[in-house]
């Protein structure tokens, strides 16, 4: 015989990785029709959100920011460096090392993304301060998650 209880505990609808699965989606979905007019997939728009407020990282620690290994974040920058958006450039020295920086176009598009900001802020129908406390739990909620794996 089933516990009810547990039946009822296991739906779609109580999970909280369905939750954040949903509200991720939900997301992307409407950042996708503000970014395009800039250019830029989601993926995109967060390294340029990285570059915004560090220029000149090296691409390993733009990879530790954003949380994408190098087969990911590689192919994200070449297009970023065809659409004019950043350089790359090798270390004189290391030539493993790579830095990545804002040209100035990249650069002058930070004003166009305040849009995009301001606008997503108005669809999440949350004020500043649910907002910031929302980022903040999840921010918990992830260094939570990545402390507990490292335990494992």
């Amino acid at each position: 015989m089933k516990d009810s209880t547990l039946d009822k505990e296991l739906t779609l609808d109580r999970q909280l990785c369905f939750a954040v699965y949903g509200a991720s989606l939900a997301l992307n979905r409407a950042y996708k029709p503000l970014l395009e007019p800039l250019g830029l997939t989601y993926p995109q728009y967060l390294a340029m959100m990285a570059l915004w407020e560090k220029d000149g990282q090296q691409v390993k620690e733009l990879g530790e920011t954003l949380g994408l290994d190098s087969g990911t974040l590689s192919p994200l920058l070449k297009r970023l460096e065809q659409a004019g958006y950043v350089s790359r450039k090798r270390d004189s020295i290391d030539e493993r090392q790579v830095t990545v920086s804002l040209t100035p176009t990249g650069a002058a598009l930070k004003d166009r993304a305040m849009d995009v900001m301001l606008s997503i802020g108005r669809q999440t129908g949350c004020t500043m301060s649910e907002l910031e406390t929302l980022r903040d739990r999840l921010k918990s909620l992830r260094g939570h998650l990545a402390a507990a794996k490292e335990q494992v």
